[in-house]
């Protein structure tokens, strides 16, 4: 691996598969490199599929790897649904770690592995896609002497990814999808970029992604105690220590978030939540209507009247709860392109 020039990796969710194709197809076959793609999709995909429409495009070896495999040239290693894709010097590990972003694979842990192991020999790439997956992970390859590029979001089917870095990375290239094989194939002919030292904050974060867990006291090392819950697993929740303007939070079992994503989660718990409360509601005004029918027949004429009154109320209160349920719907989006 280590005689490899560059290593390229690629993130991308909601439109990606063209752009991953085309992308692909204007990469010179020459090119002195080891790609990595990320793409969002669905966890009961096996993958092949994808494999094999893009190696259609190129001639460099398309392949969803094993843990522990060793890294070689001229391959565009996918990443398995359902399994994160960490890199490690010479290898590639596939762990089924928890969630980062609300995603796994997340483009975020492929991106700041690679910062952390090959430092200012990662070019990132980030294409179409939805929500912010991917924007933690440019900073981290910025920080570390990379080379970043965006597709032009204008261009781009679903423009949230593009756009996420954009706010909060200086870019060294925004591009056209059709351009960036002609700019990776500058940048091969130039001399290697001098490695950099590691921020100790990528490198912790990399090895809690990697253990699958972490202590508190490797998360106090990056970050600090929030007054928040993780809503996958009721942890507290550390805010990552600001190096940059995206505000992240990271749990002890390893869930991770941005805070936009975090906002959205929490939105997702509180509408379940409100289901949960609307059916109960729904169920005890049923009950009443019926003992108010049965109270009837009994002629208990005020006893039916006090049943039909509480059912009366509890209905009130649904419209309510139902109007606070589209409110929030509208507001928050029905389900940001998640499974």
């Amino acid at each position: 691996m280590d005689q490899i020039k560059s290593v390229i990796v690629v993130g991308t969710s909601a439109g990606g598969l063209q752009a991953l194709s085309q992308m692909l197809k204007n990469t010179p076959e020459s090119m002195d490199a080891a790609i990595f793609v990320v793409l969002h999709v669905s966890s009961h995909s096996t993958g092949n599929i994808l494999v094999q429409h893009l190696q259609k495009q190129t001639s460099f070896v398309c392949r969803i790897p094993e843990d522990g495999e060793a890294i070689q040239g001229k391959h565009v290693y996918i990443a398995k649904p359902n399994f994160h894709m960490l890199l490690k010097r010479g290898i590639i590990r596939m762990i089924k770690g928890p969630h980062e972003n609300r995603w796994r694979p997340s483009i975020d842990v492929l991106f700041r592995s690679a910062a952390a192991n090959y430092n200012s020999k990662v070019t990132g790439i980030i294409l179409t896609g939805l929500l912010d997956d991917g924007t933690s992970g440019m900073i981290a390859i910025k920080r570390c002497g990379g080379t970043c590029i965006v597709q032009e979001p204008d261009e781009a089917e679903f423009s949230d990814m593009p756009k996420s870095v954009l706010n909060h990375v200086e870019v060294d290239y925004r591009v056209p999808v059709s351009d960036i094989g002609y700019i990776l194939d500058d940048m091969n002919s130039q001399p290697v970029n001098p490695e950099t030292i590691v921020p100790d904050d990528i490198r912790i974060e990399d090895e809690i992604t990697e253990k699958m867990n972490s202590s508190i006291d490797s998360l106090k090392k990056i970050g600090t105690q929030s007054n928040y819950t993780c809503p996958d697993c009721g942890g507290t929740l550390f805010l990552i220590n600001r190096k940059d303007s995206l505000l992240r939070y990271r749990c002890f079992t390893g869930h991770a978030y941005t805070e936009q994503l975090l906002l959205d989660k929490q939105s997702e718990a509180l509408e379940d939540s409100l289901w949960i409360t609307i059916r109960r509601m729904e169920e005890r005004k049923n009950l009443l209507q019926a003992a108010a029918k049965h109270l009837e027949e009994l002629n208990h004429e005020g006893l039916k009247a006090e049943k039909l009154e509480q059912a009366e109320d509890i209905n009130i209160h649904l419209e309510r709860l139902k109007m606070l349920l589209v409110s929030l719907s509208i507001k928050t989006g029905s389900n940001n392109g998640f499974e």
